[in-house]
Parts: structure tokens; C-alpha cells; sequence
């Protein structure tokens, strides 16, 4: 069994568009920016041996505002630039109550299942309460990043961080004191 990283899409490997105080995913290709530090963060981590594996809500597809195609592409070259596993994609909304849309951990047991990972020496990492939400129902650390959005916050997540560039050094921190 192998540990991972679990990483939202949205806010945490790219920029979120905000509006009104709340997220938004980019619609396209064109408008998708990497959060600055990302590439080195997650090279960190992918040479420390866990896997990454990009979990990600995005009902704008079932609200017909964006288009599967549009989704894919993102992800595809997400996954051609940077050393991730896998991209799990919920593509339902709220009402559809779906097992692999966060706050749900669906998709993490799926990947957890497939990858054969051990979701208690894992991370998930996210910027919305769902997603410390799924990470805490799937035996995850989770570890939130406060971007001081204008909605609900997370309930009592493992760590709590301003920028990505904390989280190497909480995790990675964390094995070297078990290492001792």
C-alpha cells in the first residue's frame, strides 16, 4: 500500500476565478493559470514517494455552463504538465447525490482502490470545506488552504495553511519526524 496526495483542482493546482467572494473553475483551456509554486510543490512530493491524484467536483457540466470536452481538456494537459497519477472527475451536481462528489469521498476510495492506497497515511488537500470534508470521511489528513472565501468553512481540518507552498513542508515534515 502506498500513500497519496489528494489535491482539488480548483484553487489548489490552478487559479480560481473569484467572484463575489466565491471560487470559480476556469472555463477553458486559454483561461486555466497554475497556481504559481505548484509544479515545484508537487515535484517535491511526487520524489517523496506519494502519489498524486487530483479529486475534483465540476458540476458546471450537469448545469449545461460548461462542456465535458472543455473538463477533459483541462485535466489532459494537467496531466501531461505535471506528475499526477490520476484525475478523478465528478461531473454531477448537488441534487444528483452522487458517491464521488465531495463532500463524499467516493472518488478517493475509488482511487484508494485502485492505486492501492492507504487513505490513512494519505493527504487531502483542498480549498473548500467539501473537500476536507471528503478527505476526513476517507481516513485522510486533510489540509486546508484559507483563501478566505465568502462561504462555509471547514470543520476542524488537520492543518490549516495560507499558500501551497506550506504544504511540502507540513507533509514532508510530518515523515521526517516519524523517521526519527
Amino acid at each position: 500500500m502506498q500513500s497519496a496526495i489528494f489535491l482539488d483542482r480548483d484553487g489548489v493546482i490552478n487559479q480560481a476565478e473569484i467572484r463575489g467572494g466565491k471560487p470559480y473553475p476556469p472555463e477553458d483551456l486559454k483561461s486555466l493559470k497554475l497556481i504559481p509554486g505548484i509544479r515545484k510543490v508537487l515535484k517535491e512530493l511526487n520524489s517523496a514517494g506519494y502519489l498524486l491524484v487530483i479529486v475534483t467536483n465540476q458540476p458546471d457540466v450537469a448545469r449545461g455552463l460548461v462542456s465535458k470536452e472543455s473538463i477533459e481538456e483541462i485535466n489532459a494537459f494537467l496531466m501531461e504538465q505535471l506528475p499526477i497519477k490520476a484525475i478523478k472527475t465528478c461531473f454531477h451536481d448537488d441534487s444528483d447525490g452522487c458517491e464521488c462528489r465531495k463532500p463524499m469521498p467516493g472518488s478517493l476510495i475509488k482511487a484508494a482502490d485502485e492505486y492501492q492506497i492507504d487513505l490513512n497515511k494519505s493527504f487531502m488537500i483542498g480549498d473548500r470545506w467539501k473537500d476536507i470534508e471528503a478527505g476526513k470521511k476517507a481516513g485522510c489528513k486533510t489540509i486546508f488552504i484559507d483563501y478566505r472565501y465568502n462561504e462555509r468553512r471547514p470543520d476542524s481540518p488537520d492543518f490549516i495553511v495560507n499558500s501551497i507552498q506550506e504544504i511540502s513542508k507540513i507533509i514532508l515534515g510530518i515523515n521526517d519526524e516519524k523517521s526519527k
